[in-house]
């Protein structure tokens, strides 16, 4: 899948969920010497803020992102992949017809414009009969669902993405509102896309200079006495 990915004959999207509360957990903090140091909480009740993202692999890489403060479900899932990821006009409700056609010849009307494949683990949402027992649909319009064997997260890509994006792009650990938590959510999301785009254009701008001849230098040869 990677090397498909990389010769730019599809797409390898790499799809899981998070969640963000008013609070983060707090690792480490500093005060002066003889100050006790005040760690900010706030209420997480009903406060938090699920985030489903899809990161794009191969020789267009993006950060795909949508925020809920409901449950992320397998409805929500399939919207997710059908509107943001498969880019299908009226979403997840124009599936079935986009997937199996209309009249007679039942075929497929609209496609993705490059074939992808998305990897999920096995989370509930993920094998929920709405997103798993509907995958042949999306794989007729070019998103192809690939599941993970059980418990392995280090397979997905985007772990990472989530690690970064709660602690290293997340420095204020405790948000007074709602507001106040998805902003600080799309920055640490933005940092994160922004720094695939970036990694991605170094690359290629470094695989198109062209490459200076080596100079080896000279080796003493040893030779029987």
């Amino acid at each position: 899948m990677r090397q498909d990915a990389d010769a730019g004959r599809r797409d390898l999207i790499f799809l899981d969920e998070s969640g963000f509360a008013p609070t983060m957990p707090t690792g480490y903090t500093w005060s002066r010497i003889g100050q006790r140091a005040v760690v900010p909480r706030e209420d997480t009740k009903n406060r938090r803020i699920n985030v489903l993202g899809a990161q794009i692999s191969g020789t267009v890489p993006d950060l795909l992102r949508q925020r809920t403060c409901g449950k992320a479900d397998g409805a929500v899932l399939l919207e997710f992949v059908s509107t943001s990821i498969a880019g299908l006009p009226g979403g997840a409700n124009a599936l079935e017809p986009a997937a199996d056609g209309l009249g007679v010849e039942a075929i497929p009307v609209w496609e993705r414009a490059r074939p992808c494949t998305v990897v999920l683990d096995n989370a509930s949402a993920h094998t929920a009969r709405a997103v798993k027992g509907r995958r042949q649909q999306p794989a007729k319009i070019g998103v192809e669902l690939f599941y993970l064997p059980p418990r392995s997260p280090e397979l997905n890509d985007i772990e990472l993405v989530w690690r970064h994006a709660k602690h290293r792009d997340y420095p204020q650990r405790a948000q007074p509102s709602t507001e106040a938590l998805g902003q600080a959510i799309d920055r640490a999301m933005l940092r994160q896309r922004d720094r695939i785009r970036g990694t991605a254009l170094a690359c290629a701008q470094t695989a198109r200079q062209p490459r200076s001849p080596q100079l080896f230098s000279g080796v003493p040869i040893l030779r029987p006495g």
